[in-house]
């Protein structure tokens, strides 16, 4: 699900307002020390403008069960299997998309992400899986220099 550029304001701000309460908990009270020792040169803290500055908010939600509604009016559940995996598979090609197109992303996953279904007024069988802002890079924006491993360091498995 994507929020286009300008549609509805209203609902990136409550999205950024429910994830910076989440992520507030989380810094505040939930995350290990290491964790935070380790997210420090990053700059990062619970505050989350980007959730409603940036031009689209895409939402990707997992469907973990397809719901069957019976003659009877009841619902049967019918797993789905490799979801995780495949909606991962997914999100890396949609990100190498945008990349592709110039545009700049962010994965967020705020946790818990719940809020985003009720927000978004999603069914109960589907979960949140992942927050990604897209559009351009601020002018001012700061990009940390965490590099890649050398060719010697990765490991190929022939």
């Amino acid at each position: 699900m994507a929020l286009r550029p300008g549609a509805r304001p209203e609902v990136k701000r409550k999205i950024r307002e429910a994830a910076e309460a989440e992520e507030r908990e989380f810094y505040e009270r939930r995350a290990p020390a290491d964790w935070l020792a380790d997210l420090a040169p990053l700059g990062t803290d619970w505050r989350k403008p980007f959730l409603e500055t940036a031009p689209c908010l895409v939402v990707v939600f997992s469907l973990d069960y397809e719901l069957e509604r019976l003659a009877d009016g009841t619902e049967r559940p019918h797993k789905n299997y490799y979801v995780q995996e495949s909606v991962g598979i997914a999100v890396g090609m949609l990100l190498t998309a945008l990349h592709t197109a110039g545009l700049a992303t962010l994965t967020h996953t705020p946790s818990p992400m719940g809020f985003l279904r009720g927000i978004l007024g999603r069914p109960k069988n589907e979960r949140p899986y992942l927050l990604i802002p897209v559009g351009y890079p601020a002018r001012d924006a700061r990009v940390p220099d965490i590099g890649r491993k050398p060719l010697a360091e990765v490991r190929l498995v022939v």
